[in-house]
C-alpha cells in the first residue's frame, strides 16, 4: 500500500498532476474576473439610474416653484414600473415625492425597498437557501476573502444607507451638489442586515436656467449581489469538477504509466545479483501501448543479454574441450619419446606433436575469429558488390588450386542481385559454404543463384550422405562436426581442417548482415543432387 502511494506521489505522477491542472485556470480565471464583472455591473446600474432620473428631471421643469402634487402625478403615471426608487425635493431639500409611498412595484423582483424595509425580491423562492449561505460557498468566499484581507489596502467605510430614514428634509452630499447644477453621487450601505450596497444618483431639476428641485434615484445592488452569489457558487462547482476531473486523470496517468515503469524498474533490480550476473528476466508484457513496447524491447533485450552471456560462458568450455586432444596427444607422445629407441617410432611421435601442434594453431586463428566477429561485423565499412563476380572468383581460386576431383556446376535463376556487405566477409562465406560443400560431396556440387522475396538466394546442394535428422539443427554450432568417416585415416590425417566452425562463421557473417542461413536434406527440385543443401538469404539492396 505504502509503494502505491509513493508511486502516485512519484515524480512523473506529480508532473502529469501539474499538467492536468491546466484545465482548472479557466475556472479560477473567470472566479477572478468576477471583480471585474461586478464594476461592470454597477456602472451599467449607475448608467441606468441616472437615464431614468434625467427623464424624470426633464418631466418635472416646466414650472416654477416645483409642486408637490404634479410629481406625484408623474410618479403615478409611471405606475410602478422602474426598477429604481425615485425622489423628488425642491431647493430647499424638502422631499416632495416619494414613488415607495405610491404602493408597491409591479412584479419587480429587484425594486430598492423603502430604506426602513428589507428589500427582499418579491419573486424569490423563500424556501430556497440563499446562495451565500451554503456551505459550499463559504469554503468558496474564504480564500477570497483571505486574500482580499492580506493584500488588498484597507476601503473607507461607507455611509449607512439610514441617512435619509425618518427625515423630509434630504441634503446628502449628492443632493447638495444637484442644487449646485452638477451631478451628485453617494454609495451606501443597504440596511436590513444585507450585504449589498445602494447607490443613489441626483439629477438637477431646471428651470428657466434657474435650479429649482432635484431628483434622486436610488437602487440596492441586492440583485446584483445575489446573482453573483449564484455566479461564484457555479464556477466554484466547475472548478471542483474541474478539479476532481485532474486528479482522477493524474491518478489514471499514474496507473497506466508511472505503475508499469515502476514494475519495469523493480524488475530491472531484480535481473542482476550482487555480483552483477543475470539472475532473471523482464517479463512479458502485453500492453498494446509504448509502455507495452518498452516492456517488450527490454525483455528481448535481455534475452539477447542471456543468450551472449551464455555463449561467453560456453565458449571457453567449448575451447577446453577442442584443445584436451591435442593437449593429450602431445603430452602422449612427449612423454614415450624418451623411452622409444627405434628411430622410426620417434618420428612417428614427433609427427604426432607438430600435426597436434598445427591443430592448435588453426583452432586458435579460427576461435580469435570467431570471437571478434561480432565487433568487427560493426565496424566493418559496407559496400553495394554483385554476388555472381564474387562466387566466380572463389571458383576460380578453387580450380587454380587444383585439389578438389569434384564438379562444381553454377547455376543463375536470375541477374546478378547486389548486397550491402564487405566484400572480404561475402568471400569469407563463400569459401566456407565451398569448403564444406566438397568436403561432403561424392561427385558434384551444385551452386544456384536466385532471387525471393526482396532477398538474394545463394544455394549450395553437394551429392554427399545429407545431414543425419538429429544433427540439421546443431550443424551452425561451434565445434559441432559430424562425419560418418571421421575415424578413418585420411580423417585423421586431416591436420585440424574440420573444426566445426566454419559454418558457426557463415552463420555469424550473414545474420550480422540481416539475412538467414539454414540446412536441409533432399534435393531442391526433381532432377536435381540429393545430398544436403544450405540456403544463405541476404537482403538485395540494389540491382
Amino acid at each position: 500500500m505504502i509503494n502505491r502511494i509513493l508511486v502516485f506521489f512519484s515524480r512523473i505522477t506529480v508532473r502529469l498532476l501539474a499538467f492536468n491542472l491546466l484545465i482548472v485556470f479557466l475556472p479560477i480565471a473567470g472566479f477572478l474576473y468576477l471583480d471585474t464583472y461586478e464594476k461592470q455591473l454597477l456602472r451599467s446600474l449607475e448608467h441606468a439610474l441616472i437615464q431614468q432620473g434625467r427623464i424624470l428631471a426633464s418631466a418635472l421643469s416646466g414650472e416654477n416653484p416645483l409642486q408637490a402634487d404634479r410629481a406625484r402625478r408623474i410618479l403615478l403615471e409611471l405606475e410602478q414600473r422602474h426598477e429604481a426608487r425615485l425622489r423628488v425635493v425642491d431647493n430647499k431639500g424638502r422631499l416632495l415625492a416619494d414613488s415607495s409611498r405610491l404602493g408597491p412595484q409591479s412584479q419587480q423582483p429587484d425594486l430598492e425597498q423603502p430604506a426602513e424595509l428589507s428589500p427582499t425580491p418579491a419573486g424569490n423562492d423563500q424556501t430556497s437557501v440563499p446562495a451565500e449561505q451554503r456551505v459550499l460557498y463559504r469554503i468558496a468566499i474564504y480564500p477570497v476573502q483571505l486574500y482580499r484581507r492580506l493584500f488588498r489596502p484597507p476601503e473607507p467605510p461607507l455611509e449607512s444607507a439610514e441617512f435619509y430614514i425618518n427625515t423630509d428634509i434630504l441634503m446628502g452630499p449628492e443632493i447638495r451638489k444637484a442644487l449646485e447644477g452638477r451631478y451628485g453621487a453617494m454609495t451606501r450601505i443597504s440596511t436590513g442586515g444585507q450585504r449589498s450596497v445602494t447607490l443613489y444618483s441626483a439629477i438637477p431639476v431646471r428651470s428657466a436656467g434657474a435650479i429649482i428641485g432635484a431628483v434622486l434615484v436610488s437602487q440596492s445592488t441586492y440583485r446584483i449581489l445575489r446573482d453573483l452569489y449564484e455566479l461564484r457558487l457555479e464556477i466554484f462547482t466547475i472548478f471542483l469538477v474541474s478539479l476532481s476531473a485532474a486528479v482522477a486523470l493524474s491518478l489514471l496517468a499514474s496507473t497506466t504509466i508511472a505503475t508499469p515503469v515502476q514494475k519495469l524498474r523493480k524488475q530491472a533490480r531484480e535481473i542482476l545479483d550482487h555480483r552483477g550476473r543475470l539472475c532473471g528476466q523482464f517479463r512479458f508484457n502485453r500492453r498494446r501501448d509504448e509502455i507495452g513496447d518498452l516492456s517488450r524491447s527490454l525483455e528481448e533485450m535481455t534475452r539477447k543479454l542471456r543468450g551472449h552471456i551464455e555463449f561467453v560462458e560456453t565458449f571457453a568450455s567449448d575451447i577446453s574441450h577442442e584443445f584436451r586432444n591435442p593437449l593429450a596427444s602431445i603430452r602422449s607422445a612427449a612423454e614415450m619419446i624418451p623411452q622409444i629407441e627405434s628411430v622410426e617410432d620417434r618420428n612417428h611421435f614427433l609427427s604426432l606433436i607438430q600435426k597436434s601442434v598445427e591443430r592448435m594453431q588453426h583452432l586458435l586463428g579460427a576461435v580469435r575469429e570467431i570471437s571478434l566477429l561480432d565487433a568487427q561485423l560493426e565496424d566493418e565499412a559496407r559496400t553495394s558488390v554483385k554476388v555472381s563476380p564474387i562466387l566466380k572468383q572463389v571458383l576460380e581460386a578453387r580450380k587454380l588450386r587444383g585439389n578438389s576431383s569434384r564438379n562444381v556446376q553454377l547455376i543463375e535463376k536470375s541477374d546478378s542481385f547486389v548486397v550491402s556487405m564487405a566484400p572480404t566477409r561475402l568471400t569469407q562465406v563463400l569459401e566456407n559454404l565451398l569448403d564444406n560443400a566438397l568436403s561432403f560431396a561424392s561427385t558434384a556440387v551444385r551452386i544456384e543463384l536466385s532471387r525471393a522475396h526482396g532477398c538474394g538466394v545463394i544455394t549450395f546442394q553437394d551429392d554427399g550422405p545429407g545431414i543425419p535428422n538429429q544433427h540439421l539443427e546443431k550443424i551452425f554450432d561451434r565445434f559441432f562436426s559430424y562425419r560418418a568417416d571421421e575415424d578413418s585415416a585420411e580423417s585423421a590425417d586431416f591436420s585440424g581442417r574440420h573444426l566445426g566452425l566454419g559454418l558457426a562463421i557463415v552463420k555469424a557473417i550473414v545474420e550480422g548482415y540481416g539475412g538467414s542461413v539454414e540446412a536441409r536434406n533432399g534435393s531442391l527440385r526433381v532432377g536435381q543432387l540429393k545430398g544436403a543443401y544450405i540456403v544463405v538469404r541476404i537482403p538485395i539492396t540494389g540491382v
